[in-house]
């Protein structure tokens, strides 16, 4: 059983996943931050491949991704650098970034390349869910590697329904339709439209991301799903404190401290 949906079978509620930009902020900070992590408690990692022109994401990762091409990150290094890292950590990995660097490494090499390293799914968000059900999901199913697919405040009822019909693991709703970003809270806008998500008796787990910045806002999005994504308030610390262990450690507990 992929460790995703083994994650989710045994924990349904308080899950927190934790984004940050491979190459950021060292070249050789990967594993490391991976580790610290998973020594904190954090319950999935996800793990940014980094992309020169990052449309979805907000000004803070739009950073660590331009810092982390600067440093000479790129997919054949990263996966380089994941080799032995299941000797290290259990949780669940994901990588996460946009389809173009994908395929010009080669779909099929890439699926390889994550089931060799230990990788349990990918988040792809400019990838149509009809082509990579047409193109792309025998491959993924070839290797075990789950693709997870968005929700967002657009997202009708129908098309949430076929989402969910055609998604591994979880689905990841999309707060707002903005970029990603340190935000102070939700509005009641955001707050209708989580219920109206949790309404739709999805098969799969939610998991809410895009302004998860604190421990408030994390536990707020736990009263409407299986838990929370936070990435821009973790590359924030890594930026004020770089890869020290005892601050990533802290990081997530501090994070956990209000459920």
């Amino acid at each position: 059983m992929n460790r995703i949906d083994k994650l989710f079978n045994a924990k349904n509620t308080g899950i927190l996943s934790v984004y940050f930009t491979a190459g950021y902020p060292s070249l050789d900070s990967t594993t490391e931050i991976i580790t610290n992590l998973a020594r904190g408690g954090a319950d999935m990692v996800e793990i940014g491949v980094p992309f020169s022109d990052p449309l979805a994401d907000g000004p803070v990762i739009q950073n660590s991704s331009s810092r982390a091409l600067r440093n000479g990150m790129s997919l054949k290094l990263l996966f380089s650098q994941l080799e032995g890292i299941r000797k290290k950590v259990d949780i669940p990995l994901l990588l996460m970034g946009y389809l173009n660097p994908v395929l010009r490494f080669g779909v099929e090499n890439f699926c390889r390349r994550c089931a060799e390293t230990g990788i349990d799914g990918v988040i792809l968000p400019d990838l149509p869910p009809e082509i990579y059900v047409e193109q792309y999901r025998t491959l993924f199913r070839k290797y075990n590697l789950f693709n997870i697919l968005l929700i967002s405040p657009r997202t009708d009822s129908e098309r949430a329904h076929f989402i969910d019909s055609i998604t591994d693991g979880f689905i990841y709703v999309v707060s707002s339709s903005s970029v990603t970003g340190v935000k102070p809270g939700f509005t009641g806008e955001q707050e209708s439209y989580f219920k109206r998500t949790v309404s739709l008796n999805l098969s799969h787990p939610l998991l809410i991301g895009f302004g998860i910045s604190s421990p408030e806002t994390f536990s707020e999005a736990c009263r409407y799903g299986s838990g929370a994504i936070t990435g821009s308030a973790f590359i924030r610390m890594l930026e004020k404190e770089g890869c020290n262990g005892s601050s990533i450690i802290r990081f997530v507990k501090d994070f956990k401290r209000k459920l």
